[in-house]
C-alpha cells in the first residue's frame, strides 16, 4: 500500500491562514479529499497524512472532522500551542481520536530560530511522547543546531524532518556544503526520519530529474531506506510541479533501492512511524 506522508486540505474561508492570500493564485481555493483522489489513484496511493497548514486549534479540529469523513486519511498531523500550560491536556484529548497522530509547529515561519531548543516545551513533549504521538519538523538549515539539542533532550519521541530541511535548490550550489551536513549530522540521531517532500517547491522552474538528484541521493545516503518517506506535500507543489510528475520522478531517482526498500519510501515507514 502507497501512503503519501505529507499533504494539505485547507479552506481558505476558515480565516485562519496567515500565509495563504489571494496573491497565491493557485492556492487560494478549497482543496478537499475529492480534489487529490483522481490523483492518488492514477498515481497508486491508497492512503494520506494529512498535515496543519495554519498555526491554530481549530485547524487541527477541522482536519480531524475531514479524516472522520475520509477514509483516504490515515492520519492527522496538527498543531497545538505546546508552549501553553494546558497543552497537555489538549494533546491527552486530541490523542482520543484515533487518527491524530502527532504536532507539528511551524518552525520556519517561528521569528526565533531558537524557539525549539526552549526546556519549557517539555510538559507538552512528554505528553506527546505518553500518548505514543510524533513531532514533524518544518525547518530550514539554520534550524539545524536548535533543533539537534531538542532531538537530543527527549531521545524517546519520534521526529520526522519535513521536506528534507528544504534544501536551496534554486541557488544552485549556494547553500549546499550547509545543508548537507545538517542533513548529515540529523541523520546521526537514530530517531529521526526525513520526509522526501518538498523539494520541487524548493527548486527552479523547469526543475528535472538531474536538478533533483544530488539532493535526493544524499538524503538517501544520509537516512538509507529504511528513514524515508515519501511525500508530495500537495497541493503546494502545485505551485512548481504537480502530483503525478512528482511521483513518477521520485520513483525513477529511487532506481538504484531493492523493490522491498523502495515499498518502505513509498509506505511502510509511514505507516510504521505514524503508527496508521
Amino acid at each position: 500500500m502507497q501512503i503519501d506522508a505529507h499533504q494539505h486540505y485547507w479552506n481558505p474561508e476558515r480565516g485562519d491562514y496567515g500565509w495563504l492570500t489571494p496573491d497565491l493564485a493557485l492556492l487560494y481555493r478549497t482543496f478537499g479529499p475529492d480534489d487529490l483522489a483522481p490523483l492518488r489513484e492514477r498515481a497508486g496511493v491508497s492512503r494520506t497524512v494529512v498535515v496543519q497548514a495554519a498555526q491554530t486549534v481549530d485547524e487541527t479540529r477541522y482536519l480531524l472532522d475531514l479524516a472522520r469523513n475520509e477514509a483516504s486519511i490515515a492520519g492527522v498531523v496538527g498543531w497545538v500551542p505546546m508552549l501553553d500550560g494546558d497543552a497537555p491536556a489538549l494533546i491527552a484529548k486530541f490523542a482520543c481520536d484515533p487518527k491524530f497522530k502527532g504536532v507539528r509547529p511551524m518552525l520556519q515561519d517561528l521569528p526565533d530560530d531558537n524557539w525549539i531548543a526552549n526546556p519549557a516545551l517539555k510538559p507538552a513533549v512528554d505528553a506527546l511522547i505518553a500518548h505514543d504521538l510524533a513531532f514533524d519538523a518544518l525547518i530550514f538549515t539554520r534550524h539545524v543546531d536548535a533543533l539537534g539539542t531538542f532531538i537530543e533532550r527527549f531521545p524517546q519521541l519520534r521526529v520526522v524532518i519535513d521536506h528534507g530541511a528544504k534544501p536551496p535548490i534554486r541557488d544552485g550550489s549556494t547553500g549546499w556544503h550547509a545543508w548537507a551536513e545538517g542533513i548529515t549530522r540529523l541523520a546521526q540521531l537514530p530517531h529521526v526520519l526525513c520526509k522526501l517532500s518538498g523539494l520541487a517547491t524548493e527548486a527552479a522552474q523547469g526543475w528535472t530529474e538531474a536538478t533533483l538528484r544530488p539532493y535526493v541521493d544524499h538524503l538517501l545516503a544520509a537516512f538509507g531506506p529504511k528513514r524515508l518517506m515519501w511525500g508530495s506535500d500537495w497541493p503546494v507543489l502545485n505551485l512548481n510541479g504537480d502530483y503525478l510528475l512528482w511521483h513518477s520522478i521520485a520513483t525513477e531517482l529511487l532506481a538504484s533501492i531493492s523493490d522491498a526498500e523502495r515499498d518502505a519510501v513509498f509506505g511502510g515507514n509511514a505507516a510504521a512511524f505514524y503508527r496508521l
